[in-house]
Order: C-alpha cells, then sequence, then structure tokens
C-alpha cells in the first residue's frame, strides 16, 4: 500500500470515529433530558427523546459495523 492511500485511509477511519463519538455525545445529552424528565414528567418530550434515543442507539450500531468493515478492508489492504 502506498502512502497516499494509507493516508487517505487512515482518514477515513478517523472521521468514521469523529462520527461516533459526536453520535455518542448526542446519546448522552438526549439521556440527560430523559433523566430530567423524572422530576420534570412531559408525556410528549418523553415520547420524543425515547424515539431519538432508539435512533441514535442505531445509528452508533451502524457507525459501528461500518467502521469493523472498513478496518477490515483497511488492514487488508496493509498486508498487500
Amino acid at each position: 500500500m502506498d502512502q497516499a492511500t494509507y493516508d487517505r485511509m487512515q482518514g477515513m477511519l478517523n472521521k468514521l470515529e469523529d462520527i461516533k463519538n459526536s453520535q455518542a455525545s448526542i446519546l448522552d445529552k438526549i439521556n440527560h433530558v430523559i433523566t430530567d424528565l423524572f422530576q420534570h414528567p412531559d408525556k410528549d418530550l418523553e415520547k420524543a427523546m425515547e424515539s431519538a434515543h432508539e435512533r441514535a442507539s442505531a445509528s452508533i450500531e451502524k457507525i459501528n459495523e461500518a467502521i469493523d468493515d472498513y478496518e477490515i478492508k483497511f488492514n487488508k489492504a496493509q498486508q498487500e
């Protein structure tokens, strides 16, 4: 693997990790709102946050899958 390809692929992995970290931060913020709703209930907001939590969790799972797949591709390319 040439240096340009290595740098490009490593950069892509870095971006994917950044996306995952950003999504995890969003999930953490949603959890804070959900926790606050225990003391100040609001059914509509609870429903919206539960839905947002589900989507954020699914997004993190998809990002993790993409990272795993890309890391395999990256590792194979390094061995060639």
